[in-house]
């Protein structure tokens, strides 16, 4: 169930996040994402809690990405990380390259 649950919402032309919505960190990568203009659609904020495999959800992600804490940020059908790794990817302009590339920017 979490591994088919996971990967149905990693898609090609999306931005995932898988979050906890009391996650300091979730709460900060949703703020940062929700400052850019995405196309309708294309960004998904998905709360892990909200289910009952919240533990086998975070393993999944553990055996996909190398991590099980959230929050795990998809571009596309790549994980680049959690909000640190945002935050540095932001401040580089690397993140706006990488969702220019996906075209999920107005």
């Amino acid at each position: 169930m979490a591994q088919e649950f996971v990967n149905s919402k990693i898609q090609p032309r999306k931005v995932v996040v898988f979050i906890k919505p009391n996650c300091p960190y979730c709460r900060r990568t949703q703020e940062l994402l929700s400052e850019l203009p995405f196309k309708q659609g294309v960004l998904e904020f998905v709360d892990i809690t909200a289910t009952s495999d919240t533990s086998k959800i975070q393993d999944y992600l553990e055996t996909l990405t190398g991590a099980r804490t959230v929050p795990r940020v998809f571009i596309g059908k790549d994980c680049i990380g959690g909000c640190s790794d945002l935050i540095n990817m932001h401040q580089s302009g690397e993140l706006s390259d990488r969702l220019n590339q996906i075209g999920a920017l107005q």
